[in-house]
């Protein structure tokens, strides 16, 4: 608090000295002593002086005092909120250290390894649990080994057949389904040991590839690409691409490396890949929602019209030459193989997602009479909504010129947002 005035009480602040001057020179305690010699008494101490200017010089004291006193209050002060914020700075900068390496652990960047030792772990642990025998870890360790260093996926999470066994129930059955549109034959692949939690991305692509494999119009494009990839083998593939100057920002983000990592892949990724396979595809960004309770009927429209464009017609079921559709959001995604639209003209997604089992979806091989298991598939407009969405989709080939071409362009624009 400001010194007060010893007179009044007032708290002129720094201007005190020349206050008391100003205000109460004349109220300075005078006494007599016996002998009739003038006596002045200091308001502030009630020690009496003889001449009225030694008390003021004392009282010039007192206040000199009370100001440096106040000077080094006002310096604690100073020093106490300096030491305040830096501790607030530093703890600021850890919590953001902290932040930074549990997004690192979380999207796979944080050097702990990729595929093989984490397929390795998980499998040790699995022995531990006792919920596998020696034996077997042996052998499943001998058959990643080999498809590691061939690059082929081993084909132990895949599921074949599924589209063909939807075309033939819904042929069949199912009243509340006025037409259904489906991709073009399409492999489904799950996560395994290996890429558990962040292999969602690469498991979509192989499911892409296997459809794109399976259309002699892709021959050409795909000659060196017969089978399908391992993920290890996928990564190495993205990074081709970058080395051929294919989005380069996305490559910078990933330090120009994703082989031996755990890092998730998105749209931008299977981009770059496809478009340096000479896969003609276009990223599409449905970055809001355009429907009510944050839903995104555009998307749903968008893929209808991508199934429908060129299979106009009054059949029920069309089984297209499409190929099917990656879907990306935050923290997953998924690929679309066809869409139902109602009777009452609502529309359903039908998505094979790489984290349901071989096991779930080989149920969809022997479909049951009232459709139950195609709640695996199906989803509606009110099921989708997270903020944003991305999809890729196939489109043809490209000549050597039009690759170069979009190479060019990915390096500033790599998507079309819809309005």
């Amino acid at each position: 608090a400001p010194p007060e005035c010893p007179f009044c009480g007032e708290a002129p602040g720094r201007e005190l000295e020349e206050h008391v001057r100003a205000r109460h020179r004349q109220l300075l305690g005078a006494a007599g002593t016996g002998n009739g010699e003038q006596l002045y008494e200091c308001p502030m101490c009630s020690l009496t002086c003889t001449n009225i200017q030694i008390l003021e010089e004392h009282v010039d004291l007192h206040l000199q005092e009370q100001n440096f006193s106040e000077g080094i209050d006002l310096e604690l002060a100073q020093q106490l909120q300096t030491e305040e914020d830096e501790r607030q700075r530093s703890e600021e900068e850890k919590r953001e250290r902290e932040e930074f390496k549990k997004l690192q652990r979380q999207y796979g960047l944080d050097n702990s390894g990729g595929f093989k030792q984490q397929f390795l772990k998980n499998m040790e642990r699995e022995v531990d649990r006792g919920r596998m025998q020696p034996f077997e870890y042996h052998k499943r360790k001998a058959d990643m080994m080999e498809s590691l260093a061939f690059g082929i996926d081993d084909g132990k999470t895949k599921t074949s057949g599924v589209i063909e066994a939807l075309c033939k129930y819904y042929q069949n059955e199912n009243k509340d389904v006025r037409r259904v549109w489906l991709s073009a034959g399409v492999d489904h692949f799950h996560s395994s040991l290996g890429d558990r939690g962040w292999g969602c991305g690469y498991r979509n692509f192989q499911m892409l590839l296997s459809s794109l494999l399976q259309n002699s119009f892709y021959n050409d494009c795909l000659r060196d690409t017969t089978l399908i990839p391992s993920i290890p083998k996928i990564q190495s593939m993205i990074e081709d691409a970058w080395r051929e100057g294919f989005d380069p920002h996305g490559a910078s983000h990933f330090n120009n490396r994703l082989h031996g990592s755990k890092a998730w892949i998105g749209a931008c990724e299977i981009y770059s890949l496809l478009t340096s396979l000479r896969i003609k595809c276009q990223i599409i960004d449905f970055h809001k929602p355009t429907g009510p309770m944050g839903t995104h009927p555009r998307l749903f429209e968008w893929i209808l019209h991508y199934y429908s464009r060129d299979n106009e017609g009054s059949a029920k079921v069309v089984c297209t030459s499409k190929p099917p559709i990656y879907l990306q959001h935050q923290g997953h995604s998924r690929t679309v193989v066809g869409i139902e639209e109602k009777n009452n003209k609502s529309l359903c997604l039908l998505l094979f997602d790489p984290g349901c089992s071989a096991q779930q979806m080989q149920k969809l091989l022997k479909q049951n009479s009232d459709g139950t298991g195609l709640k695996l598939l199906r989803k509606f407009v009110g099921s989708l909504k997270e903020k944003q969405y991305q999809i890729v989709a196939v489109d043809g080939v490209l000549s050597l010129e039009e690759k170069a071409a979009r190479c060019r362009a990915s390096q500033v624009l790599t998507s079309e947002k819809i309005p």
